[in-house]
C-alpha cells in the first residue's frame, strides 16, 4: 500500500512535469456563499513553467499565454464579491493579481512574504528535467516529499509549519472574521497544495498528488 502510494506521487510529479497547470479534476466551490470567503488561486503560466525551472522565489514573468489565462481567470471572477486581494511579491503572482484586480478596484490588496514559494536552495533557476536525467530519484523526492529539502532549501513540511499554518490560524481566518471579509489569494503552485490540504482535511499523501491548473479556483468558507 505505501509503495502504490508513492507511485501515485511520483507519477502525479511527472505528469506534472510533462502538463504543468493541467487537472482533470474540478476544483471545489461553495454551494451557498455567506461571508467571510477564501478565493484562492494559482498564478498562471510563467515564462519558468513552460521552460521547466526550477522557480521557487525567483522571479518569473507571465507568458503572453499566462497573460490571457489571467483576463480570462479575471472575468469569470468579476462578479465575486472580493474584498481584500493578497499576494506574495513575486511577479508571476502579482501579474495575475493585476487582472483581477481590474474587475476589483475597490479591494485592497496586500503582499506577504511567508506565502512565498517555496525555496528550492541550490536548485533555483535549474532544469527540472535536466536534474531528472542526472539525479532522478532525488529530483522526485525533492519535488514531492513532505520532509526531503533541496539542497539549501525547504521541505514542504518547513512551508506549512514554519509559513503557511501560521499565517491560516494567525492571520487569515482570524481577520477575516474579525472584518467580514471574502478574501481573494493569488497562490503559488506549492501553498496552494497546502492550503487545500487544511481546507480539505486531506492526507498529507493526496496533497503530495494534487495538479492546481491555471485559471481556476476554490472556495472555502471562513465562518465559524
Amino acid at each position: 500500500m505505501v509503495s502504490q502510494t508513492k507511485n501515485k506521487i511520483f507519477q502525479a510529479a511527472l505528469l506534472s512535469l510533462q502538463h504543468p497547470g493541467q487537472s482533470t479534476t474540478p476544483l471545489p466551490k461553495l454551494e451557498k456563499k455567506k461571508p467571510p470567503i477564501l478565493y484562492l488561486f494559482r498564478h498562471c503560466q510563467s515564462y519558468d513553467n513552460i521552460r521547466h525551472i526550477f522557480s521557487g522565489r525567483r522571479n518569473s514573468h507571465l507568458t503572453p499565454q499566462g497573460k490571457k489565462q489571467a483576463s480570462e481567470l479575471a472575468t469569470k471572477l468579476k462578479k465575486e464579491p472580493i474584498n481584500l486581494l493578497i499576494s506574495p511579491p513575486l511577479a508571476r503572482c502579482l501579474e495575475t493579481l493585476q487582472e483581477i484586480k481590474k474587475y476589483h478596484p475597490q479591494a485592497k490588496t496586500l503582499t506577504f512574504p511567508q506565502l512565498s514559494e517555496r525555496d528550492y536552495g541550490s536548485l533555483t533557476g535549474k532544469s527540472k528535467l535536466r536534474m531528472m536525467k542526472l539525479h532522478p530519484k532525488k529530483t522526485l523526492l525533492w519535488r514531492r516529499s513532505w520532509q526531503v529539502a533541496p539542497p539549501e532549501g525547504e521541505s514542504l513540511e518547513m512551508v506549512w509549519t514554519n509559513r503557511i499554518k501560521p499565517f491560516l490560524k494567525e492571520w487569515l481566518i482570524p481577520h477575516a472574521r474579525k472584518e467580514k471579509l471574502n478574501i481573494g489569494w493569488v497562490a503559488t503552485n506549492n501553498t496552494m497544495r497546502l492550503v487545500r490540504m487544511f481546507f480539505e482535511h486531506l492526507s498529507i499523501e493526496e496533497m503530495l498528488q494534487l495538479e492546481n491548473p491555471y485559471g481556476d479556483w476554490v472556495e472555502y468558507s471562513l465562518a465559524k
